[in-house]
C-alpha cells in the first residue's frame, strides 16, 4: 500500500512536469506527443492540458484514498476492524471515489469537447462503488456501535 502511495506521488510529479513543459515547449510538447490541427481547428493542446490539470488534481485525492485504506489495513492486522474510525475512514474513501468519478466525468467532457481522443467511455462501476462503500462504512459503524454495546454489557 506504501508503494501505491509513493507511486500516487510520483505521477503527480509526472503529470506536473508534462504540464510545465506544455507550457515551457509547447512546439516540442505538440511535436512529441503528434498532436496536429484538425481542419484549421484548434490544437488539442488545450484539452491535453485540462486533462493533465485534472490528472493533478486527482492525485491529493487519491491520496486521501489510499492513506485511508491504509489506515483500515492497520487495524484490520491487529485484529479490531470494527471501530468507529473505520466507518469514518470508509466514508472518506466513499467522498473521495465520488470526486474521482466526477474528475472522470470532467475528461470525458473535455475529451469530447476537444479534438483529443483518449479512448474515454463512461462506466457505472466507479459510482457503484461509492454506493458500496458507503453502505459498508455504515455496516461497519454499526459493528463498532454492537461491539461497544456488548463489552459494556460483559
Amino acid at each position: 500500500m506504501r508503494a501505491l502511495i509513493a507511486l500516487n506521488l510520483l505521477a503527480g510529479v509526472f503529470i506536473l512536469g508534462l504540464l510545465v513543459t506544455s507550457f515551457v515547449a509547447e512546439p516540442f510538447f505538440v511535436q512529441g506527443l503528434g498532436m496536429q490541427r484538425a481542419d484549421g481547428g484548434p490544437a488539442p493542446i488545450l484539452g491535453g492540458r485540462l486533462i493533465m490539470a485534472i490528472g493533478l488534481a486527482s492525485v491529493p485525492l487519491a491520496h486521501i484514498l489510499l492513506t485511508r485504506l491504509l489506515g483500515i489495513v492497520g487495524t484490520v492486522g491487529s485484529g479490531d476492524p470494527f471501530v468507529s474510525r473505520n466507518a469514518e475512514r470508509l466514508r472518506a474513501c466513499a467522498w473521495t471515489v465520488l470526486g474521482l468519478e466526477g474528475m472522470h466525468l470532467l475528461v470525458g467532457a473535455v475529451s469530447a469537447a476537444s479534438p483529443i481522443d483518449i479512448g474515454w467511455s463512461f462506466s457505472p462501476i466507479g459510482l457503484l462503488a461509492v454506493l458500496l462503500l458507503f453502505v459498508l462504512a455504515q455496516v461497519f459503524a454499526e459493528g463498532a456501535r454492537m461491539r461497544d454495546d456488548l463489552e459494556g454489557t460483559v
